[in-house]
């Protein structure tokens, strides 16, 4: 049982993390913005020296892989931030890379990710066209001429990939090959790489006029919002199972969470409804479901720091099948559930969600380094009686109510994701000085050679070696939330009055919502 002092730390805890409504202005911080900007351009200078027109940095030394098609994905990524930054040099240089990319063919005829290039390529050739075609056209002047080869080359994309749809269910194989076009015969595909596709494709259809692309993400969908056995396929009330047969629909296990391969097709359900909040009103209604059964049966207080909150994991819908497990990637769900509270006028949601990103910013204030690592357990309220934590993390368990099963740090941005949409639910400027010591702390260990690497171990001094890998998404994402933050207000930033006119898509690429510009309020 918690002692008298944790429990008081759990009622302060508490009570710091009320909503207290939308912020009526936000702090513009001009030296952090333009020292995120500095560390853009030394991961882009690296980039583009040594790796430019392939994928992605091998900063330690000097080269680059082609881990991603071989299209350029570090400059895709990139284009997004570099626009919302004003850097207009590295702008031009991706905008006269992108009519060169042949879409259909991938580098020595690699698999391709259907979700990966969904979430990185297409979702920024269209935030790169929405913001060139909208709030950004008068700051770049004669470079928005080229914003229509954007929405050309999505389209191009899009249609050497949409045969993998061709599937009995039309529930889309996640990995195909190009040339020529075949799908790798997958039996299943997976939550989250069925349930993040809808926004990009939806767009492009928005933006085209042809209802073909929105349509097939749609239909694959539809196996995951109307579950065809949810004894199996829906554990908890709006809470579902990890993998679908290809063939006939069917979940074929109860397993997900908040962690990877589940994540975001949480978040695109309550993004789905901000980008038009009439045609997928069935996906807030979703969303209200899993978030209220993640609140009910997953929400977890670790025995060491009931302080803290988590999101666990489930195998099953009963106590035993909760695990309690966690990861870096889940660490978005605070930002998530803040949206989402924001955008249906639902303080509680903003409460709660304010709690999880105070318990994952323990995951990098524990840490020798700062920084939070790539997973974690603790013991919960349910352990098997006598469950202990591993020899050696005792000490470490007590201070932090947590141990660390992985202590790799891969540049993830989620964590920093997650201060975003507190700092701009509430203008507090906590959430601002939380992002800035993440920020410091990444700049400081992960910076190597000619970029920014992946480290081996965030609970050792220096992060314990590097991995020689600068991924594409610290251009999208760490680096424009580390910016955001700290930024003058704009038409792209999130809105706490529900005004949004721009929502993020899961590589944090600002895509213009159907009918922005209007200030009607959402039910």
């Amino acid at each position: 049982m918690p002692s008298l002092l944790q429990w008081t730390l759990i009622a302060l805890r508490a009570a710091s993390e009320r909503y207290a409504g939308a912020p009526s202005a936000y702090t513009y911080n001009e030296t952090r913005a333009d020292a995120v900007k500095q560390t853009f351009q030394i991961s882009w200078d690296g980039y583009y020296q040594y790796a430019f027109p392939g994928d992605s940095l091998l900063p330690v030394t000097n080269t680059f892989e082609n881990d991603r098609n071989g299209w350029g994905a570090s400059a895709i990524d990139a284009l997004s931030t570099a626009l919302i930054m004003g850097n207009s040099e590295v702008v031009a240089q991706i905008l006269a890379h992108v009519p060169s990319i042949d879409f259909s063919i991938s580098y020595n005829d690699t698999v391709v990710s259907l979700f990966e290039t969904t979430i990185r390529y297409l979702g920024g050739l269209l935030s790169a066209y929405d913001l060139l075609t909208g709030p950004l056209a008068s700051e770049y002047g004669n470079l928005t001429s080229q914003a229509d080869v954007l929405l050309t080359q999505a389209r191009s994309l899009a249609d050497n990939l949409k045969f993998t749809f061709d599937t009995p269910t039309g529930i889309p194989d996640n990995s195909l090959y190009l040339d020529p076009p075949r799908i790798a015969n997958s039996t299943t595909n997976g939550l989250a790489t069925i349930g993040t596709l809808i926004l990009e494709w939806t767009r492009l259809s928005d933006l085209t006029g042809d209802p073909t692309y929105g349509d097939l993400a749609k239909k694959g969908e539809s196996y995951l919002i109307n579950p065809l056995n949810p004894r199996l396929g829906e554990p908890y009330p709006g809470l579902l199972g990890t993998d679908v047969s290809i063939a006939n629909g069917s979940f074929v296990d109860s397993k997900g969470g908040w962690t990877g391969g589940t994540d975001s097709y949480y978040e695109y359900l309550i993004k789905m409804y901000i980008y038009d909040p009439e045609r997928f009103a069935t996906y807030k209604d979703r969303w209200e479901s899993a978030v209220d059964s993640s609140i009910k049966y997953l929400a977890s207080h670790p025995t060491s720091r009931p302080d803290l909150t988590f999101l666990a994991f489930y195998y099953n819908s009963t106590e035993s099948g909760i695990y309690y497990y966690s990861e870096h990637l889940a660490c978005f769900d605070g930002g998530n559930f803040i949206l989402g509270g924001l955008t249906l006028n639902n303080p509680s949601y903003i409460d709660f969600g304010l709690e999880l990103v105070a318990g994952c910013r323990d995951t990098y204030s524990q840490t020798v380094t700062g920084i939070g690592p790539e997973s974690f357990m603790w013991l919960g309220e349910n352990s098997p009686r006598g469950a202990s934590v591993p020899a050696g993390d005792e000490a470490f368990y007590q201070r932090a109510g947590y141990y660390i099963t992985n202590s790799e740090y891969i540049t993830r941005p989620e964590v920093m994701e997650s201060y975003y949409y507190a700092y701009r639910a509430t203008g507090d400027t906590k959430y601002q000085e939380w992002a800035w010591e993440a920020y410091l702390a990444i700049n400081e260990t992960c910076r190597v050679g000619s970029g920014y690497s992946s480290i081996n171990d965030v609970n050792a001094v220096g992060g314990g070696g590097f991995q020689n890998f600068q991924e594409s998404f610290w251009f999208a994402e760490v680096l424009k939330y580390s910016y955001l933050i700290h930024a003058a207000d704009a038409p792209y930033q999130v809105k706490a009055d529900q005004a949004n006119e721009f929502v993020f898509n899961t590589e944090a690429h600002p895509v213009r919502v159907a009918g922005s510009g209007s200030s009607k309020r959402r039910r």
